[in-house]
């Protein structure tokens, strides 16, 4: 009987649990409504306006650098338009420089950035490559670092004077195309040391140690990792050299660029290494300046060869760059 009247007792728990509401509540929002937990606070309304001030900043001032350039060109081409032709390209200056085409300053020019080009890259890019990978930090090597630098920001009219005096005079080159390019060489080597020296510290220093621990060379480590790797920044110093070698006027004024010159038209082999030469940069400051009567698209004409000239050689250092980069392992 006991036992049949405890198991008809119910059973109670030893702790209750309150009961659970409904629904959480939430209190009101200032319009009377539930107030959003997401909704963005004052703080970072205000960050959003600082970010969006920032952008339109760093956007004017992009538009700010490429805005002139564009002008320049559009107002370049629309005043030379009228002279822009095949045969301005292929023929010589004719009429005491008042007629004709460009062909001996255009071949001249790419003489001057071809050979100064062939001598000046592998130079710095060597120099760049000793100074980087090999040279302790030494007194020596701070020297020479400190006449990389001094030497990028000498004038272009003392590059000329030395042009003269090493190679027009001392080495006995005369005024020719070979001395001209050497002091263009000269002049524009700081650049190519300096992006050759930031492309080759660009290559992570683990690829280096793990050639090593292979067994490797640092020579063959050089050849093999650090050059293919560092090549797109290599070439953007040559980039730079063309660029600057292809618009100089002083250097090759004094050491081999002559008022005219007169060779065979349509002949890519019309000048010799110690020939003297016309160039585009000289051309056009001779004919803006000291040619009365000039055709008003004449000189225009001759600025957008010059421009067009560099930017071809550009866009091909670009392409050739970014096919190299993107077979880049990292």
């Amino acid at each position: 009987m006991m036992t049949s009247q405890m198991a008809k007792q119910p059973k109670k728990s030893d702790r209750s649990t309150p009961d659970r509401p409904s629904s959480r509540h939430v209190p009101p929002g200032p319009s009377g409504g539930v107030e959003n937990p997401f909704a963005e606070t004052p703080f970072g309304r205000r960050k959003r306006r600082v970010e969006f001030f920032a952008k339109a900043v760093f956007l004017l001032m992009t538009l700010l650098i490429v805005f002139p350039l564009i002008v320049i060109i559009v107002y370049l081409l629309y005043k030379a338009f009228p002279i822009l032709s095949i045969d301005f390209l292929f023929t010589n200056p004719t009429g005491g420089m008042r007629a004709g085409g460009i062909w001996a300053p255009l071949l001249g020019t790419i003489y001057l950035v071809v050979i100064s080009l062939l001598v000046a890259s592998p130079v710095g890019v060597l120099a760049a490559v000793y100074l980087n990978e090999y040279a302790r930090d030494t007194w020596l090597t701070r020297i020479i670092n400190l006449a990389v630098v001094n030497l990028a920001g000498v004038p272009s009219i003392v590059h000329a004077l030395f042009g003269v005096g090493a190679f027009v005079l001392f080495s006995g080159m005369g005024r020719s195309i070979l001395a001209a390019s050497l002091t263009l060489a000269i002049m524009t080597l700081p650049v190519i040391i300096a992006a050759t020296r930031e492309a080759l510290g660009a290559v992570p220093m683990a690829f280096r140690e793990a050639c090593w621990n292979l067994g490797a060379t640092r020579w063959q480590t050089i050849r093999r990792i650090v050059l293919p790797n560092s090549i797109s920044g290599i070439l953007t110093g040559i980039i730079l050299q063309v660029s600057r070698a292809a618009g100089e006027t002083a250097p090759v004024m004094f050491t081999g660029v002559v008022f005219y010159k007169a060779i065979s038209e349509g002949d890519l082999f019309a000048y010799g290494l110690f020939d003297q030469c016309m160039a585009l940069s000289m051309h056009l400051f001779t004919i803006s300046t000291q040619v009365p009567n000039v055709p008003d698209a004449l000189p225009y004409g001759t600025a957008v060869v010059l421009l067009g000239t560099v930017l071809m050689v550009n866009a091909l250092s670009i392409c050739i760059r970014a096919y190299l980069r993107s077979r880049k392992k990292w």
